[in-house]
């Protein structure tokens, strides 16, 4: 484990109660001639590091790190208790010299060195082993374990051994193999790879518990509870996608690995952060313990994972895909069957179509219900989301790069940008949105997230020159002016006001494993859109308006975490 989070000068020295005197931690980085025939009491020297209760000076050795052996020195028995951060083991094993290390062996009921040793018969046959019994060091101690080795491979205790020119990596039946001591998920990353090797000559089975971490120390950051992990199975050929399975606080996933040198003596574990289930507040820790046993219950490696909530705050891009729209069909009314009349010996009977009084045709019903079209059509979102509760807004255009300040932002203008690193920076646009010199975004109804609804209205004015489709500063009979040319005529004479209702339903992800751990990097969902025409004002203050229905789904993705749309 890694204690370093605090000092010896805290820990040990602060305590006038701890009968501690000295520290010593062995340094296999500076050289690999320790001890070139026995162990010897610990001395100033580049192979040590060295903190003392009485050292009037700087001490060498400040804090304790992971993955290391110490020699601790103290006036009467003690129990020292250390907490620290799970680690999985790192050893470095030289074959000039003695190794001072431990064994990642079961805290309770450890095997023997007889036992522990049968699966590397190499290592058993040439390790010279010696262990501190207690007591001065001195001559005869430490001590070596000769050819009855029944001491038990205890778990924190460190060890003496060499073993000639016999390069060993032989530290429990299984070998975990890893990026790091400990997987630390942060606030974005969803998935890591572990793997596990068997290390014996027969088949062995390796399991994997999820278990709670204890309380955090005083002054580190409190835990929330465990993180949601998910073990990844084998690929569904039928959609392609990953299944997986929860791995709950003490149950246990376990994978049987060949002898070793066979096919199947290495597995690859993919294990993922269900982002969907961290609901917590952004920032929030959660922690907890991986452990991986063996079937022959010698070996135990306890590794670290953590993750902190993460936020959908940021700049978000991508596209809906309009797949249906509505109809606008018309089913008019008919009078009685007449006239009669009768060509070439039929007689056709004719329901005559009714008008009202101003001759317009009467309505019975009209059928607006989606139908598909022939080919998706696209439309690109883009839709800066803010940190806390404040509404997503949609833009038309968006500029990305590094700001006046040297930071990186994302704005609606060129301006914000620093000029001399517009060559890096990018643009995106959005042309279905009308276009404006502020482009001044719309907002949504709420903010962006795993199972959310926003709507944002965007309206393009009748008169807007720039963008309104209806209108054509060419043509007389669309220019929405006059016949002189000079007044604007009203809503409805020539051009339309157009108002578009935008609705993204956010889906909750699917139950395979890509959409679980895709959390904050990437939301799926419908997208519903109303299109209304606004045209001539009726009596009573209401326009003559005509609705329009499209749906389709989109697919957004975050490119940007920077929270704060600049506007300048």
């Amino acid at each position: 484990m890694d204690p370093s989070y605090n000092t010896l000068a805290n820990t040990v020295g602060a305590d006038a109660s701890n009968p501690i005197l000295e520290v010593w931690r062995w340094l296999p980085a500076v050289s690999t001639a320790q001890f070139a025939q026995s162990p010897a009491q610990p001395l100033d020297s580049s192979q040590w590091a060295s903190w003392s209760r009485n050292a009037a000076t700087t001490q060498i050795l400040q804090r304790l790190i992971g993955n290391s052996a110490y020699l601790v020195r103290s006036a009467s028995n003690y129990t020292w208790t250390v907490k620290g951060k799970p680690l999985a083991p790192g050893y470095v094993w030289t074959t000039t010299g003695l190794n001072f290390l431990g064994f990642p062996t079961l805290a309770s009921n450890p095997p023997t060195f007889d036992t522990f040793l049968a699966q590397a018969p190499s290592l058993q046959a040439n390790a010279e082993i010696y262990y501190y019994p207690g007591g001065e060091m001195g001559t005869n101690n430490p001590l070596r374990l000769y050819y009855t080795r029944s001491l038990k491979v205890n778990r924190g205790q460190a060890y003496w051994i060499r073993s000639g020119t016999l390069y060993n990596r032989y530290f429990a039946p299984f070998e975990l193999v890893m990026s790091g001591t400990g997987l630390d998920f942060g606030t974005n990353l969803n998935t890591a790879i572990v793997r596990l090797r068997n290390l014996t000559a027969n088949s062995l089975t390796v399991s994997l518990q999820l278990l709670a971490s204890e309380t955090p120390p005083t002054g580190q950051a409190a835990i929330a509870g465990t993180p949601p992990m998910l073990v990844r199975g084998a690929i569904n050929m039928t959609n392609l996608t990953y299944p997986c399975t929860n791995l709950p606080v003490g149950s246990a996933s376990s994978w049987t690995l060949a002898a070793s040198g066979q096919t199947g003596s290495e597995v690859e574990v993919v294990l993922g952060l269900n982002r969907s289930a961290m609901t917590n507040a952004p920032g929030t820790l959660r922690a907890g313990v991986l452990r991986f046993t063996d079937s022959l219950g010698q070996g135990q490696v306890d590794t670290s994972v953590s993750a902190y909530a993460g936020s959908t705050a940021g700049l978000w891009v991508g596209a809906a895909a309009v797949t249906q729209v509505g109809a606008y069909l018309n089913t008019y009314a008919r009078g009685a069957a007449n006239p009669i009349y009768v060509t070439n010996g039929t007689t056709v009977v004719t329901n005559d179509l009714v008008f009202t009084n101003n001759g317009a045709y009467v309505v019975t019903s009209l059928n607006t219900n989606l139908g598909p079209v022939p080919a998706a059509y696209p439309l690109r979102l883009i839709i800066h989301n803010p940190s806390g509760s404040g509404c997503a807004l949609l833009l038309q255009r968006v500029f990305c790069g590094t700001g006046l300040y040297s930071n990186s932002v994302v704005a609606t203008a060129e301006s914000a940008l620093r000029p001399a690193e517009l060559a890096s920076a990018r643009r995106i646009s959005a042309v279905h949105l009308p276009w404006s010199a502020a482009n001044t975004p719309w907002s949504f109804s709420g903010n962006l997230g795993g199972g959310s609804a926003l709507t944002a209205t965007v309206t393009d004015s009748y008169k807007n020159r720039g963008s309104n489709p209806f209108l054509h500063g060419y043509h007389p009979d669309h220019d929405n002016l006059d016949s002189t040319f000079t007044q604007e005529l009203a809503q409805g004479s020539e051009s339309y006001t157009i108002q578009r209702q935008i609705t993204l339903q956010v889906t909750p992800p699917s139950s395979d494993f890509a959409s679980l751990t895709a959390g904050n990097q990437s939301l799926t969902g419908t997208y519903l859109e109303t299109i209304r025409l606004l045209g001539l004002a009726r009596a009573g203050g209401t326009n003559d308006t005509r609705s329009f229905q499209v749906a389709g789904a989109f697919s957004l993705q975050r490119i940007s975490e920077v929270t704060t749309l600049t506007t300048p």
